[in-house]
C-alpha cells in the first residue's frame, strides 16, 4: 500500500487534482527466476500491478511487465569444452551393398551467446555411388510439462549448406562459420519449461535417411571473457607463455636510480686521473680517442634540455624541406 491508511482519518485520503507520482520498489527472491520466454504452448512472464481503489468505483487497474533474465555465464569449463562426434553410414539397395559415408565434427565450445559465430570443423567423405550434400543448423527445442505429460516443439533458428559430393569425394570445413540469431537463452532449470538447442551437422543423401550428428548448445547471456577462453589459440598460448610476467610486474614500476647512487665523486675524480699502467696503451691508440673514452667513462648522460654549443652547421650538413 502507497498510501497507509493508519495515518488518516477514517481511512480517507484527498488527493487534489493534478500530477501525483508514488516511488516504490520491489525486491526480486534471493531463489533463481526462471528467463522471460513466449512459447508455443506457454510463457515465463513477469509483471507489476497497479490498482487505484475509490469509494463508490470500480477499482482501476493496470499491468506492466518486465523481463528477467537468469544469468548463464559460457565462461565455465563445462560450456568451453569442445563438442565432437563422429558417425558413419552404409547405403543398402536390394542385395547390392554401396562404399560408406562418413561425417566426423567438431566445435570448439558448448557454450555461446546470440550474435556469435560457430566456427564448424568437419570433414565429409562420400564413399557412396550417390550424390550427397552437407549441411549443419541450429534447432531450439521448447518442452512444456504440465499435469504429468510433455510436449515438444522443435524450430530451426540457423542454417548452412555446403557444396554437393560426388561419389568418391571428399570435403573439409576448417572453421566454417554459423552465425547465431537473436534467440532468447536456454532454460535448463525450470520445472514446467526447458528451452534447450543444438548444432546438427548432417549429410543429405537422396532416397535414404540422413546421416546426421547432434552437438548440444547452451545459449548463455555472459559472453566469453577475451582473455579467459580455452578454446582460442592464441590467448591460451599467451597464458601459457607469460604467466611467468604477470607474476612478476609490480603494480608500478620504480624509477631508475640517481646518478649519484650509482657512481661516487671519488670514483669520477679517479677516473680522470692519469693512469701510468695505461701508456702504453695510449700511445697504441693515438692517444686523444683514449682519453676522451677515459674522460667521459663516469660523467652522467647530457640533459634533455641542454643547448648545442655549436648551432651553426654547414648548409649542406642540414636537411632541409622544398619550398612551395
Amino acid at each position: 500500500h502507497l498510501l497507509d491508511d493508519d495515518n488518516s482519518e477514517e481511512g480517507l485520503h484527498t488527493i487534489h487534482s493534478g500530477r501525483h507520482e508514488y516511488a516504490f520498489s520491489f525486491e526480486l527472491p534471493q531463489t533463481p527466476l526462471a528467463t522471460s520466454f513466449e512459447g508455443r504452448h506457454g510463457s515465463v512472464r513477469y509483471w507489476v500491478k497497479a490498482e487505484l481503489h475509490r469509494p463508490w468505483f470500480l477499482p482501476v487497474k493496470l499491468k506492466k511487465e518486465f523481463t528477467v533474465f537468469e544469468h548463464i555465464d559460457i565462461n565455465t569449463p563445462s560450456l568451453l569444452s569442445p563438442q565432437a562426434g563422429t558417425k558413419e553410414k552404409t547405403l543398402c539397395c536390394w542385395f547390392c551393398t554401396s562404399g560408406p559415408i562418413s561425417l566426423s565434427a567438431k566445435i570448439e565450445r558448448k557454450g555461446y551467446t546470440p550474435g556469435e559465430s560457430i566456427q564448424i570443423f568437419a570433414e565429409i567423405e562420400n564413399c557412396s555411388s550417390r550424390v550427397v550434400v552437407p549441411k549443419a543448423a541450429i534447432y531450439q527445442t521448447q518442452a512444456f510439462y504440465a499435469k504429468g505429460k510433455m510436449k515438444e516443439v522443435k524450430q530451426l533458428v540457423a542454417n548452412l549448406r555446403g557444396d554437393s559430393l560426388s561419389s568418391g569425394k571428399t570435403e573439409t570445413w576448417n572453421g566454417k562459420q554459423l552465425k547465431i540469431p537473436p534467440v532468447s537463452p536456454s532454460i535448463l532449470d525450470c520445472s514446467i519449461i526447458r528451452v534447450e538447442y543444438s548444432l546438427m551437422v548432417y549429410v543429405d543423401i537422396p532416397g535414404a535417411m540422413d546421416l546426421f550428428l547432434n552437438l548440444p548448445l547452451v545459449i548463455g547471456t555472459i559472453p566469453l571473457h577475451p582473455f579467459g577462453s580455452r578454446t582460442s589459440s592464441v590467448s591460451s598460448q599467451c597464458s601459457m607463455n607469460m604467466n611467468w610476467l604477470g607474476l612478476t610486474l609490480p603494480e608500478r614500476p620504480e624509477a631508475p636510480p640517481s646518478y649519484a647512487e650509482v657512481v661516487t665523486e671519488e670514483q669520477r675524480q679517479s677516473s680522470l686521473a692519469p693512469m701510468g699502467a695505461c701508456d702504453d696503451f695510449e700511445r697504441a691508440l693515438s692517444g686523444p680517442l683514449f682519453a676522451y673514452i677515459q674522460e667521459f667513462r663516469f660523467l652522467p648522460p647530457p640533459l634533455y634540455s641542454e643547448i648545442d654549443p655549436n648551432p651553426d652547421q654547414p648548409t649542406d650538413e642540414r636537411p632541409s624541406c622544398p619550398s612551395r
